[in-house]
């Protein structure tokens, strides 16, 4: 594991890439013990308090874990899809809303990969994925439901759908899509849509579940799509006009 000391970059952030690095070889393995903060320091040729903060670079990623007493020190982590979720999720939101991608594209990228699943979800979804499904559902269906809880029991309807696939690499993939997407969509289309033709297609997507019919609910997702990309079309155009009419400033 080496640095570049004449580099520019933060050299804590230099050591973290080189330990994760070397735990991505396989030069370190799961349950391996790091060495410590004094034999990292002189290995790298830096300050303890450097090394230090490398290591609380990789804990906030998850890489390693730390453990104290007698047998105590830095740990290479096991990595576990659940809790690489939230990165996922957050880097995700960020690209999104970061590189102004437009509607119509996270849409069309959502629905596809959720499409992929439906075969999957048709055939292995468990009892439990179908009950969280149908209670997402009556939840949807409940008239004094704010639309920030409406926005939450959606995501959890997509989740319990996508994880229904028992496929744990599709559905860390799909957390950015489910879990980004599917608020930052929301936030554009819950003032036009309704939510009894939501709670129809969601009604319609698990019946299709339940009973095994792959081709089924991905045609109840096709449908969402549409109809989720003309409320959205709806909505901006409404803005625009809006945004036409509305009194200019004076200069």
């Amino acid at each position: 594991m080496k640095i570049d000391p004449s580099s520019s970059a933060d050299l804590s952030a230099q050591i973290a890439t080189a330990i994760r690095d070397a735990i991505i070889a396989g030069d370190l393995i799961v349950d391996a013990r790091l060495p410590s903060e004094a034999e990292l320091a002189e290995q790298f040729d830096v300050s303890r308090p450097t090394v230090r903060e490398a290591l609380k670079r990789l804990a906030a990623q998850s890489l390693i874990r730390t453990q104290r007493g007698a047998f105590g020190g830095a740990f290479v982590n096991r990595l576990s899809f659940e809790d690489a979720y939230s990165q996922q999720i957050t880097t995700s939101t960020l690209l999104l809303s970061m590189n102004s991608v437009s509607f119509d594209t996270a849409c069309e990228a959502r629905f596809a990969l959720e499409r992929a699943c439906a075969p999957l979800s048709a055939e292995r979804r468990s009892a439990d994925h179908l009950a969280t499904m149908r209670a997402e559902i009556h939840r949807q269906s409940q008239p004094g439901l704010t639309d920030e809880a409406f926005c939450a029991s959606d995501v959890a309807f997509h989740r319990a759908f996508v994880d229904g696939a028992g496929n744990p690499v599709l559905s860390y993939q799909l957390a950015g899509a489910v879990e980004a997407m599917q608020p930052l969509m929301n936030m554009i289309t819950f003032t036009a849509r309704s939510r009894e033709a939501i709670v129809a297609l969601h009604t319609q997507i698990t019946d299709a579940i339940e009973n095994q019919k792959g081709a089924m609910a991905a045609q109840g997702l096709t449908e969402l799509e549409a109809y989720t990309k003309d409320l959205a079309q709806s909505v901006l155009a409404a803005r625009a006009r809006h945004a036409k009419t509305e009194p200019q400033a004076p200069q």
